[in-house]
């Protein structure tokens, strides 16, 4: 339903102020984030775009001259003029367009920039949500394909400069074309003097100049119009012929599966691209016909202006010297508008492009940050309350927590068992305050946690994700989560984790690089090893709360039993909750919450647990015990 909504808003209609609010809000974005590539695209345009009309004033000037006195002194200050005006302009334009390449280079990246930020600030809840990576998605995919949304503006605007000096240079140029008279005698042609008629002229020239870019906006605008049609094939196309191919961590299932996966049926089925597409026969049809069209109309108005010039030449409005100035000028002017109108009319085409970005960067966020400050040194603790808390996730029916009451106190060992599916993990989000409840509340020492300041409650919390990961960085900047490292710390927690071994085998230590992305000596390592480094990173940070969930699923039995061995040494006097499959890591705690479709129905020790045979902890002990033991 959001996806046809979506769809539906970006065919509607488009007024002229919508366009000009979205684009100035556009390049809003562009000012705060990169000024120096709007100026270097504004002087650049500015010096580039009059350098030619310099060069034609001063040839008119020297063919003039040629062809008329030949005073050899104005001719040897024509040559040298345009010889030198034109030497120094082209170096300078050189220099001012390697220095706005340099900065559209980072177009992407500063882009980038933009939409992380953005998703690094808001709600967790928002940035999970369907609809939001719908957008974010939608948002790349338009860049990729057309250069749409907030990059068109970037080139949008080099135009706009660029066709806005064109036109003012080529008007002073061509101004005195409509005004030198035909001279006396030339017969029919002194009809060209008449008012009415150079009016016409100018009408004919300005309707034919702007007939041209219309009919190539419209064109253009055959890509807004398929674009949602577009959207699933080319994500689908860059997933399969990009994402795959590039991501190591696919590359065993790809090259197993790859002959269904990548099947050029498939491929044919979802490209938009290929003959057989809607756009594909838009280009074939209309589309192609507008642009084609729009072509022609422009030799028209080529043929149109070399006819009047020459025709006013003729009849002694001017000289030869002239004639180059005024072709010139006059192409160089239609070019100008039809530039400029073609580029307003991409902008225009932008406009449902950037309603989509400014959809996704104007999410507000609604979860409250709190200002109450949690007193980090208190010395009675932390004690956590669950109060019939209830939880759905957005745009789901059913509920992943129901009703769920329990007290966590300071320095205890909680194991959260359950089946798939039963809200273990439901309930580390709402402990951690990635979502907050829908119903209920949690307390921190007696206060619900939306009153406390977000960042401090976030402090409190060292969590290793069962779908944890790490990047392509040192090993030390790894465990420590930032670039500055405190290297005897970070070796101790590493060690402590169980990756001394591996530690000692390193050939730069701390300093080792984690996989081969920016780094040809980078290490590779396996799956427990990375699940040891997590849980480094965990201990390093130091938190009242440590959270595991499946801390050990990628560790061998024998590993598994000396990180449980070491976990109380490990965390110390701190707060430990464990969310785990294999229920043996269990004995190490003393409080058991056992969860069942998004119901907490049994707690206890294991002792007491297992004791009750007709309740679920017994049921998923003995399920996992009975593979272990030996028949008789």
């Amino acid at each position: 339903m959001k996806l046809r909504t979506i769809m539906r808003k970006s065919k509607s209609h488009v007024s002229f102020k919508e366009t000009a609010q979205l684009a100035l809000r556009g390049f809003g974005v562009w000012w705060r984030e990169n000024l120096r590539l709007l100026l270097s695209i504004l002087i650049c345009g500015v010096v580039c775009a009059l350098t030619p009309y310099v060069d034609i004033w001063l040839l008119a000037r020297l063919i003039d001259e040629i062809a008329g006195g030949r005073d050899p002194y104005l001719l040897k200050t024509y040559v040298l003029a345009l010889m030198s005006t034109s030497a120094v302009l082209s170096l300078l334009c050189a220099g001012l367009t390697r220095w706005k390449n340099v900065q559209v280079a980072c177009l992407w990246h500063t882009q980038n920039k933009v939409f992380t930020q953005k998703l690094l600030s808001m709600d967790f809840a928002d940035m999970d949500d369907s609809h939001v990576q719908e957008l974010r998605s939608r948002i790349w995919q338009n860049t990729d394909s057309g250069g749409w949304g907030l990059y068109k503006l970037i080139y949008s605007f080099e135009a706009i400069i660029s066709s806005v000096m064109s036109i003012i240079s080529a008007i002073l140029l061509t101004a005195s074309l409509f005004i030198l008279p035909v001279t006396a005698g030339s017969g029919g042609l002194m009809i060209l003097n008449h008012p009415v008629f150079i009016l016409l002229i100018i009408a004919i020239m300005f309707g034919v100049t702007f007939a041209a870019p219309l009919l190539s906006v419209k064109a253009g605008s055959y890509w807004v119009k398929y674009a949602d049609e577009n959207q699933l094939g080319n994500r689908l196309f860059g997933f399969w012929l990009g994402h795959l191919g590039n991501d190591r961590s696919k590359a065993l299932d790809v090259r197993i599966y790859r002959q269904d996966i990548l099947s050029r049926s498939n491929l044919k089925k979802y490209n938009p691209f290929i003959p057989t597409s809607k756009l594909a026969k838009a280009s074939r049809g209309p589309m192609g016909g507008y642009q084609a069209l729009s072509g022609a109309v422009s030799q028209i108005f080529v043929g149109a202006a070399y006819i009047f010039v020459a025709l006013k030449a003729l009849g002694g409005a001017f000289g030869v010297g002239r004639v180059v100035q005024y072709v010139s000028a006059i192409i160089a002017l239609s070019s100008g508008l039809s530039m400029l109108i073609e580029t307003l009319g991409n902008l225009k085409n932008n406009t449902p492009f950037l309603r989509t970005v400014f959809e996704f960067l104007d999410m507000p966020n609604k979860m409250d940050q709190g200002d109450t400050a949690i007193d980090q040194n208190s010395g009675i603790g932390y004690e956590i309350e669950f109060r019939n808390v209830s939880f759905k996730y957005p745009g789901q029916e059913d509920y992943a927590l129901r009703n769920v009451s329990m007290t966590f106190h300071a320095g205890q060992r909680l194991a959260v068992v359950g089946v798939n599916g039963s809200g273990k993990t439901t309930f580390i989000k709402l402990l951690c305050r990635l979502y907050d409840p829908s119903e209920g509340e949690i307390l921190l020492n007696g206060i619900d946690i939306r009153k406390y300041n977000y960042q401090e409650y976030m402090r409190l919390f060292s969590v290793v994700f069962q779908d944890f990961k790490l990047l392509s960085f040192e090993l030390g900047q790894n465990v420590a989560g930032s670039m500055n490292v405190d290297l005897d710390k970070a070796d101790q927690c590493l060690r402590d984790a169980g990756f001394g071994i591996r530690l000692d085998k390193l050939p730069q230590g701390l300093s080792t690089a984690i996989y081969k992305d920016f780094d040809e000596n980078g290490v590779d390592i396996s799956g427990g090893e990375a699940q040891k480094i997590a849980l480094a990173r965990a201990l390093y940070k130091d938190a009242p709360f440590i959270i595991l969930d499946e801390p050990t699923a990628a560790l061998d039995p024998i590993a598994e039993f000396e990180v449980y061995s070491r976990m109380d040494q490990m965390i110390g006097e701190k707060s430990a909750v464990f969310i785990s499959h294999r229920l043996s890591s269990c004995r190490f705690c003393n409080d058991i919450a056992v969860f069942h479709m998004g119901s907490l129905i049994q707690r206890g020790s294991h002792d007491e647990l297992v004791a009750d045979r007709s309740g679920k902890y017994f049921e998923l002990w003995n399920a996992q015990a009975q593979y272990y033991e030996v028949e008789d």
